[in-house]
Formats: C-alpha cells, structure tokens, sequence
C-alpha cells in the first residue's frame, strides 16, 4: 500500500460530509477528515477569499486516480483543490487499520 494524504477544499459542510461519506463508502479513503479552514487565493485575476471546509483524505495513493475522479464527479468547484502527499512513516497500528479498512478495493 502507497499511504498518502489526498487535500480538498469544498465550499459547503454538507458537500464536504457528502464527499466524505461516498469515499468511505467506497473504500477509497480509509478516513476523512473535515474541518473548516480560510482561503485566499487568485481566480479569474482577482484575489478572493472565503471559508471552505478542508478535507483531509487519508488513502491509498495506488487508488489516486480513482479517488480523484470520484471527486470530480462530486464535487461543485470548477477547479477543486485534490493534491497529495506521501506518508512516509506512520504508526503500524495506524496504517494496518487503514489496509483493513479499504480492503477488497
């Protein structure tokens, strides 16, 4: 298993729950984390800024391209934060139970 951090910014709590839940459901993620967070970043030329819900997706990165289709498909943005990052250490008990929980995907 390739563990890594998948990070996404969503405009609203209940779409980030929504997302949270199908990718669970699936077994693409074995958690999701949800928290709300600040942004300030440059579209269409201007500087904007608003509150948007992190999730922070702990997975499997060899589900990557999956995952991220996933949340294309769900996901209201036009262009949606989805980046990750390696874990290269963890607990063992931790990332056994992140196999365990995505399993037979």
């Amino acid at each position: 298993m390739q563990y890594g951090l998948v990070f996404v910014t969503i405009g609203t709590e209940e779409e980030a729950k929504a997302i949270a839940s199908t990718l669970v459901e699936m077994k693409l993620a074995a958690c999701v984390s949800i928290a709300p967070t600040q942004s300030v970043y440059r579209w269409q030329g201007q500087i904007d800024g608003d509150r948007e819900w992190q999730l922070t997706i702990k997975t499997d990165l060899a589900l990557f391209s999956r995952l991220e289709a996933k949340i294309q498909e769900l996901h209201s943005y036009e262009v949606p934060e989805i980046i990750a990052i390696a874990i290269v250490a963890g607990s063992p008990s931790y990332l056994n139970w992140m196999d365990e929980s995505m399993q037979n995907n």
